[in-house]
């Protein structure tokens, strides 16, 4: 039996990596729930390739999951891992820079035979697992493939379903690793292989292999243990930023008393929103896939005609082909979410990498005076309030809103202390009443003191009026051609925007003080490294503060205030700079811009270097 020593930690970051087809994702998810369930807080980063079917072996078929917990708040995936597990060749060539000097390299030594060496491209003389080019890491060689066929010898299983369970090799002995226990993954394996015995038996032997492995081997001096964190008392679960919007808008429908109706055509990052708001027919939702993007937002338009808390979603691709029928929900006043995950573009450009690029377009990629407003999520399980939010700005005052997500924070995970549904406020809703034969005419376009107009339901008696994409005249509604009309009505489409600044809550200060050299503003994803980095630099005595935007069209009334109150302005951004072009035209400061574009999150260590260039400057 091994002898490994207990060391206490703080914190660790794991990457799993290996090709498309080795259930790195699986084994990283099973680990992220068995850690959450544990009590660690936690942040993901999936890595998943652009390509449906890259070939194996190769640098384009590499799939990878980083996971960073701690017995502290963690923010962040974590800059660099401490622990590399690489299924083959091709991981390591992929993720080896992602590695601490120092850290732990767990291989698959089969993964290094003559064919993936070929595939990866790298000559047989230099493999890195008999040469010294990894000896300034701690690299600890298993061949995991021949362990697991050999546990698997009288499963009655084929070579390629055997193979299929290296994973769970892999996942018990991490679980060895940091005192994870396996309840959790023999429930799910139970579960999922419920209907194939041999496959399920398969996969629990072979996770009990890899803990046996650990406690066995003497290959490894050190188990680690990384107590619990100190969290807000309550209940919680793991969740995924699109798992918690699904959520989200199941909540405001729920709230609000409308049934909610979906119309979206599948596009990545997206889908897993129409995946998971389709689980939820219990609750009145209606999913509709669309034969294409333009389809799916004219059905949620009907949808919002009819009375209905409508969705629509996609990423940027697929936003651009919604544009003009943006327009005709604008034109209507009807209340409609638009759902964009955004991921690098332009074109195809990277499906599966994360990107900020799409705000711009949110704010103006449309034709013609059309405002819509704008919100935006800052973690996994912010995913949840502000798609709650968002249904209740479009449904309080008529208006369509744009809900803005990212690759990074939709595929990653965080604990979330989940709320009851008593704790969430109602989202009141009110139709036009029908009206009697000596009620004065139905005017659609009379507003309220939101300068929302009111929701008049096909079929409510009295309630006749026009609809169409062709200007309105004010209050009656009828089609218009008239020059000052047309003008009277852009200005009041944009002046309903612009007052709902009124029902929003105003900015805060995130981290740090509320005047200082410095202040650090973000919006959408990049808020885990901000914050990081902030707490960073105010550690080492920088007068530094962060704040993050969720609403950006309508900004808070007291963002150029906050401005103000510093000597200087960056904002950090996943595009080539377009908050900043709106923060600069809006309120006349010289606020610098800080962009990275590389289909990649910010890493706290880099915003850091930044600001102290900034700062010593």
């Amino acid at each position: 039996m091994t002898t490994a020593i207990d060391k206490d930690l703080e914190s660790v970051v794991i990457r799993f990596a290996g090709d498309s087809g080795d259930g790195m994702q699986l084994t990283g998810t099973q680990f992220t729930n068995a850690t959450a369930l544990f009590g660690n807080d936690l942040a993901t980063f999936p890595d998943f390739p652009a390509e449906i079917r890259a070939p194996q072996g190769t640098l384009a078929g590499v799939s990878g999951f980083q996971i960073h917990f701690g017995s502290t708040r963690i923010h962040t995936p974590g800059d660099m891992c401490d622990v590399l597990v690489v299924m083959n060749v091709a991981a390591l060539k992929a993720n080896i820079k992602w590695l601490r000097k120092g850290g732990v390299i767990i291989a698959n030594s089969d993964g290094f035979d003559a064919k993936n060496l070929r595939l990866a491209n790298v000559p047989e003389a230099e493999n890195p697992l008999n040469n010294d080019s990894l000896s300034g890491y701690d690299l600890k060689t298993i061949d995991v493939t021949k362990i697991t066929r050999l546990a698997l010898t009288d499963s009655g299983l084929g070579v390629k379903e055997i193979d299929r369970c290296k994973n769970m090799f892999v996942l018990g002995l991490v679980y060895w690793m940091y005192h994870r226990t396996l309840d959790s993954s023999i429930d799910f394996l139970k579960s999922k292989f419920q209907k194939n015995e041999s496959v399920m038996n398969a996969n629990l032997k072979v996770l009990q292999a890899g803990w046996s492995f650990g406690e066995t081997t003497e290959m490894f001096a050190n188990r680690y243990k990384i107590a619990p964190a100190k969290m807000e008392a309550g209940l919680y679960r793991s969740i995924m930023g699109n798992q918690a919007a699904a959520m989200g808008f199941v909540a405001a429908s729920v709230k609000s008393g409308l049934p909610l109706f979906y119309g979206t055509y599948p596009i990545t990052p997206a889908s897993d929103i129409l995946h998971d708001l389709s689980k939820y027919k219990n609750f009145n939702v209606k999913t509709f896939q669309a034969e294409d993007e333009i389809a799916g937002i004219c059905a949620s338009i009907g949808a919002a005609f009819g009375g209905s808390l409508a969705l629509t979603g996609s990423s940027g691709p697929g936003i651009a082909l919604k544009g003009e029928a943006i327009g005709l929900a604008t034109m209507l006043e009807l209340p409609l979410v638009i759902i964009n995950i955004q991921r690098a573009g332009p074109s195809t450009g990277m499906p599966t990498k994360t990107e900020q690029a799409d705000l711009l377009q949110a704010m103006y990629g449309r034709n013609g005076e059309c405002p819509v407003v704008v919100v935006a999520a800052q973690s996994p399980a912010d995913c949840f309030n502000m798609a709650f939010e968002s249904c209740r700005i479009a449904l309080q005052h008529m208006i369509p809103v744009f809900f803005l997500s990212d690759g990074y924070i939709a595929n990653g995970s965080e604990p979330w202390k989940f709320p009851q549904t008593d704790d969430l406020p109602e989202i009141k809703v009110q139709f036009a009443k029908e009206r009697k034969a000596d009620d004065p005419k139905f005017m659609p376009y009379e507003r309220d003191e939101k300068l929302a107009r009111p929701w008049a339901i096909p079929g409510t008696k009295g309630l006749e009026h026009r609809i169409g994409g062709i200007e309105k005249q004010n209050i009656t509604g009828n089609i218009s051609y008239d020059a000052q009309n047309h003008e009277e009505m852009t200005k009041l489409r944009q002046d309903k925007v612009d007052l709902i600044a009124n029902y929003i809550p105003d900015l805060k200060i995130d981290s740090g003080e509320e005047t200082g050299d410095l202040l650090i503003l973000g919006w959408g994803g990049t808020y885990g490294a901000l914050k990081t980095s902030t707490q960073q630099l105010i550690e080492q005595g920088y007068k530094v503060s962060h704040a993050h935007l969720q609403y950006l069209n309508p900004f808070p009334k007291n963002l150029g205030t906050i401005l103000k109150n510093f000597k200087a302005v960056v904002v950090p951004e996943l595009n080539n700079g377009q908050l900043v072009k709106i923060i600069r035209d809006k309120y006349f400061i010289d606020a610098y811009a800080y962009n990275k574009i590389q289909g990649l999150p910010f890493m706290s260590s880099e915003v850091v270097a930044k600001m102290k260039e900034l700062l010593n400057a």
